[in-house]
């Protein structure tokens, strides 16, 4: 699905507070998969669910879904710098959504819905933290793809 100017112009509305945030524009000084920086993987997962909602009709409450899409990975550190920690639920991967989650309620005072879209993007990895509506599983999925698409690209 190619996306309309009208489409990019909704999108860029629905997050205006957001983008020039100086803790978000933050996201551009760390790196997430390959050569892509935070921010420019969380825009490619706004753009992804957002194709992934309006192809499939999904009807999912789009504001919801944009913003919870930008902050999913909103953690702001370096992961790469972290010693590996043996302890597996320590690691990256489980602890980092609810670091973003914290930082978005933290910044933004997200809502309840917002705040699952970020905690469960990780899931199945995170069981205890499961997608509880249509906009967390899209962001889920949206994730793994984009993240598979950026690390299959080195």
């Amino acid at each position: 699905m190619k996306l309309k100017e009208e489409d990019y112009r909704f999108i860029k509305n629905e997050l205006n507070e957001y983008l020039n945030h100086p803790e978000v524009q933050k996201m551009k000084g760390y790196v997430a998969h390959g050569r892509k920086t935070l921010y420019s993987h969380c825009l490619s997962v706004v753009i992804t669910a957002y194709k992934i909602n309006r192809q499939f009709k999904l009807n999912a409450n789009e504001h919801t879904l944009l913003v919870g899409a930008l902050l999913h990975d909103l953690y702001l550190y370096d992961w790469h710098d972290h010693p590996l920690n043996w302890n597996i639920f320590k690691m990256h991967g489980f602890t980092h959504p609810e670091a973003a989650r914290k930082n978005a309620e933290r910044i933004f005072n997200v809502d309840e819905d917002i705040q699952n879209v970020i905690k469960s993007h990780m899931w199945p990895l995170t069981l205890r933290s499961y997608p509880k509506s249509k906009e967390a599983a899209i962001v889920c999925l949206a994730d793994k793809l984009v993240a598979t698409r950026e690390t299959l690209r080195r």
